[in-house]
């Protein structure tokens, strides 16, 4: 269960300058938290990043005391999203615009040479996802970025083999095949 206290503890510590960091500037914020021992570092503070670790934990069944945890976060993640949310769409609208180009960049660098990128894919589609997950909040993407995300779409389903989720299993009931299709296969 290391990784549900991981996403928590990713939650918690980010709730915690969730208000300095949505008023700043910055796009990546340093979240100055280590995580359990085993795990990778964290990675930097960042709405998709969040809206990543509160779905994984919506997907996962979790034990009693870490289930209430949980829910005390989403609790003061929803009041912040409330209190704050014109400075959450911002902060969303950037970072997916910032997404879409990390995205397209990797579809072209997988494109340009499949055989030394396509082992990356099971990391790089974590981006894909928070594209997904970042779209409700991102009140001012341009139509021209949401063509962008159709377009790439495009590039993947003609790269893409169908296949089992690719993630750890316990997410899968949380992602699943509609919207989350390139979860499920693998690139050529």
């Amino acid at each position: 269960m290391s990784g549900a206290e991981s996403d928590l503890i990713y939650l918690q510590a980010g709730i915690k300058i969730l208000e300095a960091y949505l008023l700043s500037q910055e796009l990546y914020w340093s979240i100055q938290v280590n995580p359990p021992a085993g795990e990778p570092p964290f990675p930097s503070l960042t709405l998709g990043g969040i809206l990543l670790a509160q779905a994984r934990l919506s997907a996962r069944f979790l034990p009693n005391h870490l289930q209430a945890k949980r829910d005390k976060l989403e609790l003061e993640l929803d009041t912040f999203r409330t209190h704050w949310r014109v400075a959450w769409e911002k902060k969303a609208s950037r970072e997916y615009h910032a997404r879409l180009n990390l995205w397209r960049d990797f579809l072209e660098e997988y494109r340009a040479s499949p055989e030394s990128q396509a082992d990356r894919f099971k990391y790089e589609v974590s981006r894909r996802v928070m594209l997904e997950l970042l779209l409700p909040y991102s009140t001012v993407t341009a139509p021209a970025e949401k063509e962008m995300l159709v377009g790439l779409d495009q590039v993947l389903h003609a790269v893409f083999l169908p296949g089992d989720f690719i993630w750890d299993q316990d997410f899968a009931p949380g992602f699943p095949p509609r919207p989350y299709w390139y979860l499920y296969g693998r690139l050529r």
